[in-house]
């Protein structure tokens, strides 16, 4: 759905009402949707899709997904949300994966954040190369 930039400006401005402290409050997200589900304001399905896509995105930034080719012994996974944690906030929630595609290394994803030292996108980047 193509959301207008009239519905898209509004629900940007619901989203960024419901942040405090640079979290996002749940109370208030709900209060926001029951009174839009109420009024019906102009293009108000355009403005819940634009706040839906915000809040998925915004839950998305607290999930990282670590993906490796072999199983990570327990002293690897400590090391790495250890330090992801300090990058990132203390409120990230893990995902561990063996994915034997990526023949070594890691990849990390965080949101819209991929981190990708696996020895699969080195080669895709050395075959680009020539």
């Amino acid at each position: 759905m193509k959301a207008s930039k009239v519905a898209t400006t509004t629900a940007r401005r619901i989203f960024r009402l419901c942040m405090e402290n640079g979290e996002l409050n749940e109370a208030n997200i709900l209060m926001a949707i029951k009174k839009i589900g109420s009024e019906k304001p102009r293009d108000f399905r355009g403005i819940l899709h634009v706040l839906k896509r915000l809040i998925q995105a915004e839950y998305a930034k607290k999930n990282a997904t670590v993906e490796s080719a072999v199983e990570l012994a327990p002293a690897e996974k400590g090391n790495i949300t250890k330090s992801l944690r300090a990058k990132h906030g203390q409120d990230l929630n893990f995902e561990y994966k063996v994915t034997p595609d990526l023949l070594g290394g890691l990849r990390i994803q965080i949101g819209d954040n991929v981190y990708d030292s696996s020895v699969k996108s080195r080669l895709n980047r050395l075959a680009d190369a020539f």
